[in-house]
């Protein structure tokens, strides 16, 4: 691990000014992805900002019936939540089905929206990674991407968001509030926060340097059925090769994505229709695998098809 300095924040807005001042200083919350990049040389800050101590660990009712969830609330704190096992069932699943224990009683809801790659390419500074380093090319193009992005992807990169969080998230239009080096705060829609990689893999997010997540926003509650349905290679800490979040019944049909995309993946134009086919027909539409990774278009229908057919439409209970 190469030498860093460290500063511990008082305020939010130090944080970002902190770090907006040297484009090689980064934020660490919990640090369970960070630190571990950090170890493997895939990232190399000279200077860590910590925000543990910000106040931003809480989670608040807002006036129009939603949460707030401070940026830094622990997932299992997160998953455990009353509020959000009975409102928001579905975000407890995701969270419940990702990473292990010791890792959700570190990281954070901020933390968890920003997670890297987990591309093999990713991690291997031998081998070339636009995403790692700008330019250099896409190793996992014509190498190993069993378990890599289908949508999303461009002929610069090809990795799938990581995030099962992030997956719910978007299904429930959550909203990302950031506070940066001058105090400016904005909110970002979760559908608009994370990038395609395009020509630029390697910029994530539409975060500029600097800029601190503070707290990430939830509205009003929805109706019908909440479910986390995750295919993965083995039964417990393992990324997802598909993974379909739906909220139904109610009235209401909403269906996400992870394991496929480039980002947490949301077609809200297929949610209309009822049949698995056409849902995934239209959710597919513009798939790229690889030889490796066709098998995912299949397993996206046999996912949606099961996820469905547990929670027929007209169900109400969560």
């Amino acid at each position: 691990m190469r030498a860093f300095t460290y500063q511990r924040a008082e305020s939010p807005q130090e944080a970002a000014a902190a770090v907006a001042a040297r484009p090689d200083a980064r934020f660490i919350a919990g640090g369970t992805n960070l630190l571990d990049l950090m170890k493997v040389d895939v990232e190399r800050p000279g200077h860590l900002v910590d925000i543990s101590r910000l106040g931003l660990d809480q989670i608040n009712a807002t006036p129009e019936g939603g949460l707030r969830i401070g940026a830094f609330f622990r997932n299992t704190d997160l998953a455990s939540h009353p509020q959000v096992r009975r409102d928001y069932a579905v975000l407890s699943r995701a969270l419940l089905a990702g990473a292990s224990g010791q890792l959700r009683n570190m990281a954070t809801t901020g933390g968890n929206l920003l997670q890297r790659s987990r591309c093999p390419y990713f991690y291997d500074t031998a081998m070339p990674c636009n995403k790692r380093a700008p330019g250099s090319g896409c190793a996992a193009l014509e190498g190993f991407s069993r378990n890599l992005a289908i949508l999303g992807v461009s002929n610069q990169c090809i990795s799938q968001h990581p995030s099962d969080m992030a997956v719910a998230m978007r299904l429930l239009d959550a909203v990302v509030e950031t506070v940066d080096a001058d105090g400016t705060r904005r909110d970002i829609p979760i559908a608009d926060f994370h990038r395609l990689p395009g020509e630029t893999p390697h910029i994530e997010t539409v975060l500029n340097h600097g800029e601190l997540i503070t707290a990430v926003r939830l509205p009003a509650p929805l109706g019908g059925h909440h479910s986390y349905r995750k295919v993965r290679d083995r039964a417990s800490y393992a990324f997802a090769s598909v993974s379909v979040a739906m909220v139904r019944g109610d009235g209401v049909q909403r269906i996400a994505f992870g394991g496929i995309g480039t980002k947490p993946w949301r077609v809200e134009a297929a949610e209309a229709l009822s049949s698995p086919d056409a849902i995934a027909d239209q959710v597919l539409a513009d798939a790229r695998p690889t030889d490796e990774n066709r098998f995912k278009l299949a397993l996206v229908r046999r996912t949606l098809t099961a996820a469905l057919a547990d929670h027929p439409a007209g169900e109400g209970t969560r």
